[in-house]
């Protein structure tokens, strides 16, 4: 039966032969399906290993060197998969480890920010400020007062920042 035109709407692959019968089948790819579990599968292990190794000096180079991808490419993906980049994800991360840090109180907010694998004070504080809304010296204050004598787990859920949106900038107060 030779093909004269072969066309793709919605999905769906129009064939004519050559006695002008259309036949519509689903145009289906398996090694497409397969390709993108596999892509599936390794952008789950660089989430993993974000979530494992936070504190370590980690860019998004490196992490698409070890899920065989380019940095754009996992970038894309990654945002795609989770609704947010790699950096913004790890950057996440070291916030939330960090706020557990400061509500325990013993060390300085210096100390936490090299602790969770920022190197600098500027962009931790920075970072902190936009997911949490205050600054890291503020929330500690805060904290201590609102999560006394709460299980750190259920302290954990309750402070958790704001993942893929900022914290609303406060309204002006006009009288």
């Amino acid at each position: 039966m030779p093909v004269r035109c072969c066309t793709t709407v919605n999905g769906y692959g129009a064939v004519a032969n050559s006695g002008a019968t259309w036949y519509i089948a689903k145009v289906t790819s398996r090694p497409a399906a397969a390709h993108h579990l596999r892509n599936l599968a390794r952008l789950r292990r660089v989430r993993d290993r974000i979530d494992r190794e936070y504190a370590q000096p980690l860019d998004v180079e490196a992490l698409a060197r070890s899920a065989h991808m380019s940095a754009g490419h996992l970038s894309r993906q990654f945002r795609l998969a989770y609704g947010e980049s790699p950096y913004a994800y790890l950057m996440t991360r070291r916030i939330e480890r960090a706020m557990a840090l400061l509500r325990r109180g013993d060390l300085s907010v210096t100390e936490i920010c090299f602790a969770v694998g920022c190197s600098s004070m500027g962009t931790f504080s920075s970072r902190f400020t936009e997911l949490v809304g205050v600054p890291p010296s503020v929330y500690r204050r805060r904290a201590a007062r609102s999560t006394a004598g709460m299980p750190s787990c259920v302290a954990k859920q309750v402070t958790r920042p704001v993942r893929n949106r900022e914290v609303p900038a406060p309204e002006p107060h006009v009288e």
